[in-house]
This record gives structure tokens, C-alpha cells and sequence, in this order.
């Protein structure tokens, strides 16, 4: 089994206490998204055959992962620097931050375990494409020889972002707009030259339709990628979270409406002061998150 923790939250970045906690204790129990009962997912190693972790600060995980690797226990990590301004995201650490944390993860840990992910790319009158791939540029550069993959996507413009979007752009002035199918596959392949480039692949997240021939579908909860890590290989069958998803089958762990960073595209937050509540009466030593 493959735990991922999380996609629905920042784990590393605010619950790295209550995973430690939930590690010892051998698994945690999970809110069911889709209502019903809790769940519980076992954590121990004779249960588990690798972690996948979502981040864009793992600084307050730095020692989990090194408690992790001498247990032999396989972690990969996808890791987002997009370096958007506070407008888009108001509490993100800075693409300079984020950028040196992955290369020091690369060199304690290899760069295999790492996953850039520059997603998802949202389009505004401060982020237009030349924008976009002026960014891409400066970040493949700065990460080159420290991973191997980035993975991208367009923001997916569901009910709860379009409203989180509209806000935010009254409030900072900006206007927003979903590209049609041909910008985004233009765009897409020029930033997988620009990955080629500085020695990585580029890989889109669920969305075929939207990727030019010649460029890769993403497998986010990567079995080929955990085996290298674990030096054996992995199976499992392939269960995505949606249409298009090629992710190997896992259980994640987190829960939605409990990151505070305030990235008005995401879909995993209706609301940032809802998800600031959840972090501020989160009790570490509780089965669930």
C-alpha cells in the first residue's frame, strides 16, 4: 500500500508533529470526504510499501525525513514552486526558500525522491503566458541537476476556486481568465523544451487533452519512482482521483479545508479562515488530522 499525505493538505509544511505522532502509533484514522464513518489506514512498515508527500515547505518535516530514510522506509516528494505573487498565494514561502530546500533535499536524499511541480498555472493579467514561461525559465535553472521531473498543470476552475479567484482579484485588482485548449498545449510544450533543456521531463497532471504529442502523462503516486527509492520493485494497480489521473492506488490521509496558505486557485479550500480555524484547535496527539 502507498500513503500519500497529502493532497488535500500540507502535511509537512503544519501537521509534521501529528504525523510523527500517528508514525509511532503505527496508523491513523481519516474523516471520510465522501461522508460515512472514519476510516483507518495503517502506517506501520509490514503495511505500507511508501510515502508519497505533497509540500511547498518541508523544512518543519526535515526531521521526519531523515527518521524515514534510516528506517529504510521509501519516500518521494512532490514539492510545488510555482513563485506566484501574494496575490495568487498569500502565505507560500518564497521561490528562493522553496528552490534551496529542494536542493538540499536532492543532496541529502538523492534526486530521485523529488518531484518539482510547477502547478497549476493559473492565467491573470499578472501572470500572462510570457509571464509563465519567464518563471518556468528561472526555476528549471535553478533546479537543474536537483530533479529529474516537473510536473505541470491548468488550474482545473471548479465552483469553489472560481469564487476564491473572483474574490481575490476584487480585492487585489487583477482579472483572471482560463485559457482555450490550443494556448494551453502551446504553452505546454514550450515549457517541456524549456524542462528538456535543463535536463528534466516534463509531465502534465490528468490532463491528456490539453498535452502535445511527444510529451508524458504524470503518474504523481509514481510506483517506478518508489521502487527505484525502496530498491525493489513495487506493484499495484493503477486508480486515479479523477479522469485522467494515472496515479498508482493509495490512501491519503489528510483532509481538505485545512491548509492556511491562502492559494485562492485551490481546490482542496473553500475557505482560508475555515482552514486557519481547523490549524489553530488542531490537537497533534488525535487519531485524525
Amino acid at each position: 500500500m502507498i500513503v500519500s499525505a497529502s493532497y488535500r493538505t500540507d502535511i509537512p509544511a503544519y501537521y509534521a508533529d501529528w504525523f510523527a505522532a500517528r508514525l509511532r502509533a503505527g496508523f491513523a484514522m481519516v474523516r471520510n470526504p465522501y461522508g460515512g464513518a472514519d476510516y483507518r489506514v495503517a502506517l506501520g512498515a509490514d503495511a505500507v510499501d511508501g510515502f508519497v508527500f505533497w509540500t511547498r515547505n518541508a523544512a518543519p518535516f526535515r526531521s521526519m525525513l531523515d527518521h524515514l530514510a534510516a528506517d529504510h522506509r521509501p519516500f518521494i516528494i512532490q514539492f510545488t514552486v510555482t513563485g506566484y505573487p501574494r496575490m495568487l498565494e498569500a502565505g507560500v514561502i518564497e521561490a528562493e526558500a522553496a528552490v534551496a530546500q529542494l536542493r538540499d533535499l536532492a543532496r541529502r536524499f538523492g534526486g530521485r525522491r523529488l518531484i518539482w511541480r510547477y502547478d497549476p498555472i493559473v492565467m491573470t493579467d499578472g501572470t500572462d503566458r510570457d509571464w509563465h514561461r519567464r518563471q518556468f525559465a528561472r526555476l528549471a535553472a535553478a533546479l537543474a541537476e536537483s530533479v529529474d521531473e516537473v510536473v505541470i498543470s491548468f488550474a482545473e476552475i471548479y465552483r469553489k476556486s472560481r469564487r476564491n479567484l473572483d474574490r481575490a482579484g476584487a480585492r487585489h485588482g487583477f482579472q483572471w481568465h482560463d485559457p482555450d485548449a490550443a494556448e494551453k498545449q502551446s504553452l505546454c510544450g514550450e515549457l517541456a523544451a524549456c524542462a528538456a533543456d535543463h535536463g528534466m521531463t516534463l509531465s502534465v497532471c490528468s490532463q491528456a487533452a490539453l498535452t502535445p504529442t511527444g510529451v508524458a502523462a504524470a503518474r504523481c503516486i509514481d510506483l517506478q519512482r518508489l521502487g527505484d527509492v525502496a530498491g525493489r520493485p513495487l506493484t499495484g494497480k493503477t486508480k486515479g482521483n479523477r479522469p485522467g489521473c494515472l496515479c498508482a492506488e493509495s490512501r491519503d490521509i489528510g483532509t481538505y479545508d485545512s491548509c492556511p496558505q491562502g492559494c485562492c486557485y485551490c481546490y482542496a479550500v473553500a475557505d482560508r479562515d475555515r482552514a486557519k480555524a481547523h490549524l489553530a484547535n488542531h490537537d497533534p496527539t488525535s487519531e485524525r488530522l
